[in-house]
């Protein structure tokens, strides 16, 4: 079991997901400014996400993206600035990579700009051969 600090809870029921809360943090984010609710409700809805819990509601999540056998991206991971620097990452993170679902998944990807260092804590490495990945993405498409 994860331990978190006292008040917090971690959870991976999908009824405990708050979307509302979610899009309030990530679109003030640097990967999803200006995400429209219903996007992401609907990326939610089809996706595995770890969500930590206070008192007052959600206060951070993470998003697995999965087929669940060859490949996971992890994507959409924060914790509000208020509740930061206690763990709670390191416990969604700790807690995403041991789900049950999730064991035997041959590969994972994430983007990040600014948490390398967290990342790498969990084994996470730079790409190997960035020569052979390629990215598709929509919104630079339509600028």
């Amino acid at each position: 079991m994860i331990e978190l600090p006292d008040g917090y809870r971690l959870s991976f029921d999908p009824g405990d997901v708050d979307a509302v809360a979610a899009h309030a943090f990530l679109t003030r984010s640097y990967w999803a400014t200006g995400i429209k609710l219903e996007t992401l409700a609907r990326a939610i809805q089809h996706s595995l996400c770890c969500t930590v819990h206070s008192e007052n509601g959600q206060i951070g999540m993470a998003r697995v993206i999965s087929d669940y056998a060859t490949y996971a991206y992890l994507t959409d991971v924060y914790v509000l600035e208020a509740h930061q620097g206690q763990g709670l990452a390191k416990a969604m993170l700790a807690a995403i990579q041991a789900h049950q679902e999730l064991q035997g998944v041959r590969m994972w990807m994430l983007f990040t700009r600014t948490a390398h260092s967290l990342y790498a804590r969990f084994g996470w490495q730079p790409l190997a051969h960035p020569e052979r990945a390629m990215l598709l993405d929509s919104r630079e498409a339509q600028a």
